[in-house]
């Protein structure tokens, strides 16, 4: 009976100190007090009862990343290096899943815009993108200078810009050179008349008139001198040709010598676009190759061929000057304005997807898949060529796989906010 009891208080104790170590006591009253065996409220004198410790929870572990730049992790507290915010805690994404995905509700894919397509065999070729330079064409442009010595009288054009007409009058010139020429045919003009069969007078008659001609006076001119027979140093000097002043090198009252630039007259129906290339781009060109030109303003771009390569550096650089010929019949291009100039590479087929479409990392390029209903996982890529708005997708997806090809940056931010991980963490290049 003794042994019985003896037994029984043996486990009761045991039972009583496994409670006190799992256990504590606190008052009905007052919850503040707490004590870690029985016994009475020092307050209100209530015996204290019996309540069980809660057992603790193994948290699971946090990482730290940015609300504005998801794709900065850390493991521990403290600032964004992109924008200076503090990182927030978000649960880091359990270990021994197989693979990452997020779900998302159908409210959630509509206002994110995220789309899908499935992927297919598409052209695709790289390009390279030069900046280029409208100036204007050289072959469509007249140095107009002085025939003869003399001083300038009058300047009838005198601001750059402005159209002129075949024709039209550009400068009076004084001229006792021209004077001379001028009595020389009107003396040979009254020899042919006296003596009109004799031939040598004919050929001294036409040789005074190619000079007259050669001065830059115009038939016109040469005729109206023979009949009115009026001798004038002062001659006016029209346009050979139509165009828009681009250069005034003349001013009135300076003397000019024969041979003096007076203006520059261009003609803009056809321009040039010069690029300037390093060599490893110049390899890529020759005269003929086709490219596409886009200039602000116009509509669609121009296709034309590259028509001149500079064969040396231009002077204290490493580039060469390439060059194409652009036609401009409305005259809407404007010389100075920048352009840029597409060289496209062979085109071939292979699978393609938007631009957009593709993340790149450190860790190289993925995309995400949809795997199930509203669910979708990243998958790691490896890229081909690239034209303007596709890329060619070399390995890690098959035809008719559904990729999400519009708010995938969105995807991955979710998923980074929601996981507190990198989804291709663990994948290789």
């Amino acid at each position: 009976m003794i042994a019985a009891f003896l037994l029984v208080a043996c486990t009761k104790t045991d039972e009583h100190a496994h409670v006190e170590g799992d256990a504590s006591y606190t008052c009905p009253m007052h919850p503040q007090i707490v004590e870690g065996e029985p016994g009475s409220c020092p307050i209100c004198g209530m015996d204290l009862v019996l309540v069980q410790k809660q057992k603790k929870e193994q948290k699971t572990a946090s990482a730290y990343t940015c609300p504005m730049h998801p794709q900065i992790v850390q493991d521990k507290p403290g600032s964004c290096p992109i924008c200076g915010m503090d990182l927030v805690p978000v649960k880091k994404q359990e270990t021994g899943t197989t693979e990452a995905s997020i779900m998302l509700s159908d409210n959630q894919i509509q206002l994110g815009n995220i789309t899908t397509k499935a992927i297919q065999e598409g052209k695709v070729g790289s390009s390279t993108i030069l900046t280029g330079r409208l100036v204007v064409d050289q072959t469509q442009a007249d140095l107009i200078s002085s025939r003869a010595p003399g001083r300038i009288e009058r300047l009838y054009v005198k601001e750059t810009g402005q159209p002129i007409r075949k024709g039209q009058p550009l400068y009076d010139l004084y001229s006792e050179s021209l004077l001379t020429l001028e009595q020389e045919y009107l003396l040979a003009l009254d020899q042919v008349k006296a003596f009109p069969g004799e031939r040598q007078f004919a050929s001294i008659l036409d040789a005074a008139k190619r000079k007259l001609i050669l001065t830059g006076l115009t038939n016109a001119q040469v005729n109206r001198l023979a009949r009115t027979r009026r001798l004038d140093a002062r001659i006016t000097f029209v346009a050979p040709g139509s165009g828009t002043v681009t250069e005034i090198s003349a001013a009135e009252g300076t003397y000019v010598s024969e041979g003096s630039p007076l203006y520059r007259i261009s003609r803009f129906n056809s321009i040039w676009v010069e690029a300037e290339l390093y060599a490893q781009e110049a390899n890529q060109l020759k005269v003929g190759t086709l490219v596409e030109v886009s200039v602000p303003g116009s509509a669609s771009p121009i296709k034309t061929k590259i028509s001149f390569i500079n064969p040396e550096f231009r002077q204290n650089s490493q580039v060469v000057i390439a060059r194409a010929s652009v036609p401009n019949p409305q005259g809407r291009l404007i010389p100075g304005t920048q352009a840029t100039i597409n060289l496209s590479a062979p085109v071939r087929q292979a699978l393609t997807l938007p631009l957009d479409a593709v993340i790149r990392d450190s860790k190289g390029a993925h995309v995400w898949v949809k795997t199930g209903e509203n669910t979708f996982s990243p998958r790691m890529v490896k890229l081909g060529e690239e034209s303007e708005n596709q890329v060619a997708i070399t390995s890690g997806l098959q035809p008719n796989d559904t990729v999400v090809v519009t708010g995938a940056y969105l995807l991955y931010s979710e998923y980074v906010l929601k996981q507190g991980s990198d989804p291709m963490a663990g994948h290789g290049h």
